[in-house]
């Protein structure tokens, strides 16, 4: 499970909302607040740049499969059409993008089954990119 951008921020609050027992003053609690922090940083990022990320990845999947249907069979023509788009919310593009990535995953093995490697490419191409329009940057760390 990949926990959605609003459950990163509730965990954070309900985290740091609760005063920690007297047991867990100390290493553990810098610990705690290191976790909250790095947490936080890289919900920030996912902020400010998630809800473009699916967009594109969504268009993207939905052009793929649409491209693919005359080749590969029309059931992802009718794939390329699944999920609002207009849904801009984060659950709304996630719902979608789930539907999109099961679909593009079973064009893949139709297209490998068929042996079309141009198309092949292509996925992974759109893999690597979709990976890279995701990535969150992890800061450098202090040693304890």
């Amino acid at each position: 499970m990949t926990p959605s951008l609003p459950d990163i921020l509730v965990g954070n609050f309900l985290c740091l909302a609760d005063p920690p027992p007297p047991e867990s003053a100390g290493e553990f609690m810098a610990g705690r607040v290191g976790a909250t922090a790095l947490l936080s940083l890289l919900a920030a990022q996912e902020a400010e740049r998630g809800l473009t990320a699916r967009v594109w990845e969504n268009d993207a999947i939905r052009v793929l499969l649409s491209e693919a249907a005359p080749v590969h069979g029309e059931v992802f023509a009718a794939a390329a059409t699944a999920g609002s788009v207009d849904d801009f919310t984060l659950a709304g593009l996630d719902r979608a993008n789930a539907a999109l990535r099961r679909a593009l995953i079973a064009l893949h093995e139709a297209v490998e089954a068929a042996g079309d490697t141009e198309r092949d490419h292509a996925i992974l191409r759109l893999y690597r990119d979709m990976a890279h329009a995701r990535r969150l940057v992890m800061p450098p760390l202090p040693g304890r």
